[in-house]
């Protein structure tokens, strides 16, 4: 059973940092991409960050850009989500997900499996 498991969200004030993870099992890790959406209440779930197999390239969406790092950690089945210079309307419930076709890539269709989500508030 494949199994992705975030945490790290809390409430942070602007300006401020929170460091996303997700941990996987029951796939083989280092073959997937793995990425990084939001939803916000009343909202569509948007893309955020996301990264390759093996880390060889990254996609940020622009919202995110210069602010936010994601990075992996293949001997830990572990994908991080780096966040700086928040912003209330970061606020979201962040989800991880993996791709088995292992490129970085921002449609939620690309993505097979998908973890529970973690609350982000970021206040002003």
């Amino acid at each position: 059973q494949v199994q992705l498991v975030e945490s790290g969200g809390g409430l942070v004030q602007a300006g401020g940092s929170l460091r996303l993870s997700c941990a996987a099992s029951g796939l083989t890790f280092s073959s997937y991409a793995m990425g990084w959406f939001r939803q916000a209440p009343g909202t569509e779930r948007e893309f955020v960050a996301a990264i390759s197999w093996r880390g060889r390239s990254t996609y940020y969406a622009d919202s995110v850009k210069g602010r936010f790092t994601v990075s992996r950690d293949d001997a830990k089945r572990t994908v991080y989500l780096q966040m700086n210079s928040l912003k209330p309307e970061d606020t979201a419930v962040y989800y991880c997900a993996a791709n088995r076709y292992g490129s970085s890539s921002a449609p939620l269709s690309d993505y097979n499996y998908w973890g529970q989500g973690t609350q982000v508030t970021v206040s002003s």
